[in-house]
């Protein structure tokens, strides 16, 4: 990892909020690419995932989620479980930052897309007594869109019509579509 990477892992811990806020769109826009310093920091991230600090819990989704690029180990086959209980966290703001992103785990390979279209699938389906669920739907949809955007795959497409086709409320039918228009 070069130096400067290391310092923006250093200033997420920094009092400065926007220093740690500069620090983490740092971070997120370095992976939006493939990086050579996944492993370097993949095994604290998954510590992470269980810390007291709801914004460790939050950055160290976000950041998984978006390493699964980097992941030639195809270690996040292994660990997703850990990383989808986030999206179950107390916190509902650590929820949705997580939930935001797990779409992009879909971009490593077909076992991990496959994957995390089960997941999906599945909260879709059986997470009507959670607290919120229509918001956790609605972004459940989203990532599905930006998933299907990036990889154009057809079956994404139709998963999101069938899940969208499920939900009863047409109120809440209509939010879902606008993600698809």
């Amino acid at each position: 990892m070069d130096h400067i990477t290391k310092s923006y892992f250093e200033d997420l811990e920094s009092e400065d909020k926007n220093l740690q806020y500069e620090a983490f769109q740092n971070i997120i826009h370095a992976t939006n690419d493939s990086v050579d310093w996944a492993y370097e920091v993949w095994d604290q991230l998954l510590e992470w995932l269980t810390d007291s600090d709801h914004h460790r819990r939050a950055r160290a989704g976000q950041f998984l989620s978006a390493l699964a690029i980097s992941d030639p180990e195809k270690r996040m086959l292994q660990d997703f479980p850990a990383l989808w209980e986030v999206t179950k966290d107390s916190k509902f703001v650590t929820v949705r930052h997580t939930l935001q992103s797990i779409w992009k785990v879909g971009l490593a390979g077909q076992e991990q897309r496959e994957m995390v279209l089960s997941y999906i699938i599945d909260r879709f389906n059986n997470g009507i007594d959670e607290k919120n669920y229509t918001l956790i739907r609605y972004d459940l949809i989203v990532g599905l869109r930006k998933l299907y955007d990036e990889v154009k795959d057809e079956q994404i497409k139709e998963i999101a019509m069938e899940l969208i086709e499920y939900e009863e409320d047409s109120k809440y039918k209509k939010k879902y579509m606008s993600a698809w228009r």
